[in-house]
């Protein structure tokens, strides 16, 4: 199975959607390299990034996913590093 490594940008802008937020996180822990968020009181908004390692659609459908709660946008970058795990 071939695996990319990629970057999920998230910007949380309603507090209301962060339990659902990391009910899909959590769903899909295994290709989480990592996680960091931090909170900008100025804006009160959420910035978080999450680093990830998995097949192409399952970052397509685990970005979406996160890109349709409300509030929340998502952007994802993508690396060209395609690794071959068995």
């Amino acid at each position: 199975m071939e695996t990319r490594i990629a970057l999920i940008a998230i910007i949380v802008e309603n507090p209301d959607s962060v339990e659902a937020l990391n009910g899909i996180l959590h769903e899909y822990s295994p290709y989480i390299i990592g996680r960091m968020g931090l909170p900008y009181r100025k804006a009160d908004v959420s910035i978080m990034s999450v680093a990830v390692d998995a097949p192409q659609d399952i970052i397509s459908t685990l970005s979406g996913k996160i890109g349709k709660l409300n509030g929340i946008s998502a952007k994802t970058a993508y690396s060209n590093v395609i690794l071959k795990n068995d």
